[in-house]
């Protein structure tokens, strides 16, 4: 049975950027896009911005 892993690894800008011109290039393969794909979900979340009030 797979368990969740706890540890709090993510990708860094550099990565993720690349990763996102694999998942834009009709000519990668589906390994590459898979692991592309699996650095994207492991990126930081961006801080939301802050609403503004009316």
């Amino acid at each position: 049975m797979a368990t969740k892993s706890t540890r709090n690894e993510t990708t860094s800008p550099r990565a993720a950027s690349a990763a996102g011109r694999v998942l834009r290039d009709p000519k990668s393969t589906p390994v590459q896009r898979t692991a592309a794909a699996s650095a994207l979900t492991q990126v930081a979340s961006r801080p939301k911005p802050a609403s503004s009030k009316r």
